[in-house]
């Protein structure tokens, strides 16, 4: 038996969840809310469309992209894909578990795999929490490892001419002895 379509779309958030390994538990069991200027639901092949200002809500989580496409395999697996355009990337937002501070990440794509539980972020991808970031063409997280791969393209080493392609990376340092933390420095980041 086939999940109903609600649950690929719950499954489509609690993925898009995984971009931190910490993210706010209580939201898994939150409405998820969707906001859209247009959808399309394709019941025979499991896809479900919402096209114009995309707001995808559930708990602490936000979701917002110009398109948002929901699949479903024949096992029940759910893929998502958010994409942006030429005017705004897609981003989400999201509380961590058992603090204030906020995972917040945006790309041109946003793609999130429940059968591997892998979200991707190519192209302009950035992820940010409290002070930490990274930054690349492309961002892949794998949930089942909580590891993170930052590259200049999805599949590749790092390219050899300096300067092309970089991944930029800010990890800020823990509490020092005194229960102060050192001055956070941004990095530069050339276009």
């Amino acid at each position: 038996m086939k999940p109903p379509s609600r649950i690929v779309l719950v499954s489509l958030a609690l993925g898009l969840l995984a971009t931190s390994a910490s993210a706010e538990r209580a939201d898994r069991d939150k409405p998820v809310n969707i906001e859209a200027n247009r959808m399309t639901v394709d019941d025979r092949n499991k896809v479900h469309v919402f096209d114009g200002d995309v707001v995808l809500t559930q708990g602490t989580l936000v979701i917002k992209a110009p398109r948002l496409v929901v699949t479903q395999d024949a096992d029940g697996f759910q893929n998502g894909v958010a994409t942006g355009n030429e005017k705004r990337l897609a981003t989400f937002r999201q509380k961590r578990d058992g603090s204030n501070e906020y995972v917040e990440g945006e790309a041109e794509r946003i793609e999130y795999d429940s059968r591997n539980e892998r979200a991707r972020l190519f192209n302009q991808a950035h992820v940010k929490s409290g002070g930490d970031e990274v930054r690349g063409r492309y961002i892949e997280y794998d949930a089942l490892t909580e590891n993170y791969v930052v590259t200049n393209q999805p599949g590749t080493a790092a390219t050899s001419a300096p300067g092309e392609g970089r991944v930029r990376a800010t990890i800020q340092p823990k509490s020092s002895a005194t229960g102060q933390e050192a001055p956070a420095q941004a990095p530069s980041n050339p276009r």
